[in-house]
């Protein structure tokens, strides 16, 4: 009975490894246009989610002084803190495609960069460029 179980739990725990080594697909063309958008809204959610919480935090520090105000108790100023910043309402606008360059403003006259190296290596050169003796001049 032990030897089934411990047959059973390996099996299992096989096959449970085997499904987290298996691969997603690529994302298709449209889920790549779309990430761009949703890495957008993910900012701007977040930036909702910290106004909110500036203005949750305003309330309970309102309701905190008015409360001590009423019992008598003294209270020190509250500490300086910026306003909240409402991100208003979410609005996306696509980046524009890029567009080609012209040859010359891509720069394809313009001259070689200075060689770093040598353009030697240990390799001689038969090895790198072969003979084709089919090609004789």
């Amino acid at each position: 009975m032990r030897k089934c179980f411990r047959l059973l739990t390996l099996s299992l725990l096989a096959s449970s490894s085997l499904l987290a080594l298996a691969k997603l697909p690529p994302p298709s063309a449209e889920e790549k246009a779309k990430a761009p958008e949703a890495a957008a809204k993910a900012a701007w959610a977040g930036k909702v989610d910290a106004y909110q919480l500036c203005k949750s935090q305003d309330k309970v520090a309102a309701s905190y002084y008015t409360t001590a105000k009423a019992a008598g108790k003294e209270t020190k100023p509250a500490a300086a803190a910026p306003a909240c910043a409402d991100p208003g309402t979410f609005a996306y606008a696509a980046a524009p495609a890029e567009v080609a360059k012209p040859i010359e403003a891509a720069g394809a006259h313009s001259p070689a960069t200075t060689a770093a190296n040598p353009p030697s290596s240990l390799q001689p050169d038969a090895v790198v460029n072969p003979a084709n003796p089919a090609k004789k001049l």
